[in-house]
Formats: C-alpha cells, sequence, structure tokens
C-alpha cells in the first residue's frame, strides 16, 4: 500500500468517525425526547477508505401506528371518566350528599315523624323545609348539569381550534419531508417533527396513516374520513352560548363529515369524549332528575272523590294539574318548586298538607273541623306511601320503567355511578396499553443511552487508530523526504 492511500484511508476514517460521534452525541442529547428516534450513521466503503456516511433512522411502523391507537383509545377514554368524576361531584356533591336521593330520604323520614304527631305544627314545618332542600338539589342539580354542558361546549370549541391548528402543523412537517426526500437530503428531523404532530392528532381522534411517493403522508379518521391529503381538511364546530335541558348540541364535523360517537361509557379520541359529557351522559342525568321531580309531584298530589288530581306539596309550571303519567318532561327538575299553599315562607299553611284543601274545600278529606284534627295523620301515611309504590317512569331516561320515586332516585346513583365506574376501569386498562406501547415503540426506535456511550467509546479506540495512522504516515513521509536531501 502506497503512503498515498494510507493517508486517504486515515483522513476518510477520521472524518467518518467524525460524523459519527457527532450522531452518538446528538443521540444522548435527545434520549429523553418522547419523539426523537435513534439515529444510526450508516458507512459506505469503497477502494480505498470510507466514501460517504448515511444518517438512518430508526423506525417501527406497525408499533408507532399501535401507539397511535392506544393514545386516541386513552385520551377519549381519560376525558370520558375525568369528565363524570367532575360532574358527578358538581351535581352530587361529596359522597352523594347533595343528591335528590338524599335530599328524599330526608323528607321520607320527616313526613314519617310528622305522621306519628301531626298536631306537632313545628314538624309540618320541618316538612316543608326538608321538601324545600328536595327542591334545592333538584333545582341546583339542574343548573350544574346544563352549566357542565356548557363548560364542554367551550372546551369542545378549543379543541377544535386546536387540532386545525395540527393539521397546519402537520402540513408543514410534511412538506419538509417531501421535499428533503426529493433532494436526497437528510428528514430525519422532519419525520420526527411529523411523527410528533400524529402523536398529538390521535390524542382528539382516531386516525390512520398511509404513505405515498416521496414519503408523503395521508392521514383518515378512524371511520375513513380524510384528515389531511396535500391539504388538511378542515376540522369545524359551532358553538352554543348556553344550554338547558332538551337543547341539542352542535355537531363537530370532519371534512363535513359528523364525528361518530359511541356507547356511553367509551370513547375513543377527546373529542369524542366529550361529545359523550355533553350529550349523553349529562342528557341521560337530566332525565332521570326530571324524572324525579315528575315522581314527586305525582306522590304528592292532592286527591279528592269526584274531583282531579291536582298538585299537592310540589307544584310545577303546568299547575294545577299533575304531569302525565310516564312521561319525560324536559327541564323539569328545574321548575318544580313547593306549592305556595303549604309553604310558610310564602304565606301557606302546612297543615294544609295533613288535612287536605290546598286546591280548595273540595279536596279536604279531614273530618274534623278545620282547624282541629289534631291526631289525623291518613294524608300524611298516604304520602308515605305513594313514595314506596312503583309508578310508570319514561324508559327515555336510562333506568327500569316501574319503580318507586324513593327506588328510582336511588337507582339513578347507582346507573351514573356504574357508568363512571366502567368509564374509570376502562381509562386504566387503555393507558396501561398506551404505556406498554409506548414503551415497546421506545425500545425499537429510541435511544438507550449506555448503548450509545459503548458506541462512543468504541468510536473514540477508532479515531486514536487513524490518528495513529496519520502520525506514522508523517513521519515515514518525514524520513523519505530527509532521505531525499
Amino acid at each position: 500500500m502506497s503512503l498515498s492511500s494510507a493517508l486517504s484511508i486515515a483522513q476518510s476514517s477520521l472524518k467518518a468517525t467524525s460524523r459519527q460521534t457527532s450522531i452518538v452525541s446528538r443521540n444522548v442529547a435527545d434520549a429523553s425526547n418522547p419523539d426523537y428516534s435513534r439515529r444510526i450513521a450508516m458507512l459506505s466503503y469503497t477502494d480505498p477508505g470510507v466514501s460517504a456516511v448515511k444518517i438512518h433512522r430508526a423506525a417501527n411502523d406497525l408499533l408507532f401506528r399501535q401507539n397511535l391507537s392506544a393514545l386516541s383509545s386513552w385520551s377519549g377514554q381519560a376525558t370520558l371518566a375525568q369528565g363524570m368524576d367532575r360532574l358527578e361531584l358538581q351535581v352530587n356533591g361529596v359522597d352523594n350528599a347533595a343528591s335528590a336521593s338524599t335530599a328524599i330520604g330526608a323528607l321520607q323520614k320527616a313526613l314519617q315523624l310528622y305522621a306519628t304527631t301531626p298536631s306537632n305544627q313545628n314538624l309540618g314545618t320541618s316538612l316543608i323545609e326538608s321538601a324545600r332542600q328536595v327542591i334545592r338539589s333538584l333545582n341546583d342539580g339542574t343548573k350544574a348539569i346544563q352549566d357542565f354542558r356548557t363548560k364542554t361546549d367551550g372546551e369542545i370549541t378549543t379543541a377544535v381550534n386546536d387540532m386545525n391548528d395540527l393539521l397546519k402543523q402537520f402540513e408543514v412537517a410534511n412538506q419538509a419531508v417531501i421535499n428533503g426526500t426529493r433532494s436526497g437530503e437528510d428528514v430525519s428531523d422532519a419525520l420526527d417533527q411529523r411523527n410528533a404532530v400524529l402523536k398529538k392528532l390521535s390524542e382528539f381522534v382516531p386516525i390512520s396513516t398511509y404513505t405515498r411517493g416521496d414519503n408523503d403522508m395521508v392521514i383518515t379518521t378512524g371511520d375513513g374520513t380524510t384528515l389531511f391529503e396535500t391539504i388538511p381538511r378542515s376540522v369545524t364546530f359551532t358553538p352554543s352560548p348556553g344550554y338547558a335541558p332538551g337543547v341539542v348540541g352542535g355537531q363537530i364535523y370532519i371534512d363535513k363529515v359528523p364525528l361518530k360517537v359511541a356507547g356511553t361509557a367509551e370513547a375513543s379520541g377527546k373529542l369524542a369524549g366529550m361529545l359523550q359529557l355533553r350529550d349523553n351522559v349529562s342528557v341521560t342525568m337530566q332525565r332521570q332528575l326530571d324524572e324525579v321531580a315528575r315522581g314527586l309531584i305525582t306522590a304528592f298530589a292532592e286527591t279528592a272523590p269526584g274531583q282531579p288530581d291536582a298538585v299537592g306539596l310540589f307544584s310545577w309550571p303546568g299547575a294545577p294539574g299533575i304531569p302525565p303519567a310516564g312521561t319525560l318532561i324536559d327541564g323539569l327538575a328545574g321548575t318544580i318548586k313547593i306549592n305556595a299553599a303549604v309553604d310558610p315562607a310564602a304565606g301557606g299553611n302546612p297543615v294544609l298538607l295533613r288535612d287536605g284543601g290546598i286546591n280548595g274545600a273540595a279536596y279536604r278529606t279531614n273530618p274534623a273541623a278545620p282547624g282541629s284534627g289534631a291526631s289525623y295523620a291518613d294524608r300524611l301515611i298516604a304520602y308515605g306511601e305513594k313514595l314506596t309504590k312503583p309508578m310508570a317512569f319514561d324508559a327515555n331516561a336510562g333506568i327500569t320503567a316501574n319503580s318507586s320515586v324513593v327506588s328510582y332516585a336511588a337507582s339513578s346513583i347507582g346507573w351514573f355511578e356504574g357508568v363512571r365506574q366502567q368509564a374509570s376501569n376502562l381509562a386504566d386498562s387503555k393507558e396501561a396499553l398506551a404505556q406498554r406501547t409506548g414503551e415497546a415503540l421506545s425500545n425499537a426506535t429510541g435511544v438507550n443511552v449506555d448503548n450509545e456511550m459503548s458506541l462512543m467509546l468504541d468510536l473514540e479506540h477508532t479515531y486514536q487508530a487513524s490518528a495513529r495512522i496519520l502520525t506514522t504516515v508523517n513521519q515515514m513521509l518525514d524520513a523519505l523526504l530527509a532521505a531525499v536531501k
């Protein structure tokens, strides 16, 4: 081998080693970046020496797609579970202390106590106060649910705007990949950036991707709607300024196609989770409160032979009649109130609840003269029995259609807790899946610092060997020149 060949080999080796060292240093510097894929310096050899160093980016498309799917499922389920936790606290309070079921239980006890001593007017007043707490739980619960829907609607608006921004970022990254691929440049950084945007997009909706020529990527949603092809497709949503019971929320459109939503306790993608909360869970919860309110009005209705049933302890905008049996009335829980005729705060007399006559003398059932009947408890006992007597409820509220008011209110809590627990369990399992797929992807494409440091040591030895060759060649050239002189 000639000295010039040896010199060329040593120089190319030093250049390649320097490039390899730079790549390893970059790997170590970005080891903690979850969106960074390991770079590998691939050497191509000629005679003599190394002619080029090509950068290879570690990738595993199958694991990446699995991770995208897992992230979408986890994001949607976490959104749904966390939203249910907030909704439960806002409507029912800590340990259901503010729930309608708890208030009805207290009302039932106050009614029983008044029935045992009907001559005690203080017990009558206490009964009205217990009823007032029931009203408060239903009215406040309705407001809390509709406020929750309004707030969720605002969160949907923010999420849609964020998603459109991400699609614009994806367009920039995708174009950088295309341009770099066409010019033969290293596009590793652009690919990392593009994948990072894909991960964020997958948190909003389930996505699928496929790559065309020049590394151009197309994105579709889980149901096949185009999300990106050359340019971003529009994600649109019209927010509502406020919500009332029965008001239907606006739909989310992707490329003018409405976003589909799954069942009550499961959601894939943050947007689907928000729609579930706004249009399914909270709406069903409101319907159950409305049915509880209707059941209370019916149970405490004032009856008399030959007279139509009329409102008693509880009143509503349709008074003096009572709501139709087994028929849901949207927003009834927000409008139910104490009948002024028996409310001391409104100048009413609680004794009318005991004796009858809230709707006139024809409804009076106490056989004693007005003002007497201290031991009369028949009507109070009858009210207590009606609270535990089965009646028809609207099946659209999501609970069995035949139950007592007391059981129905308790079942409402049980229904919500069951759905919430199911959503929470699914969120935990999907979080675990997202973490496992993320770890698998990291193991396949991420940086292992120990391996990189070991490689750095090998490169150091290579560098030292090349340096020795240069030194040796230099000494031989010096000797040759000295001999010629």
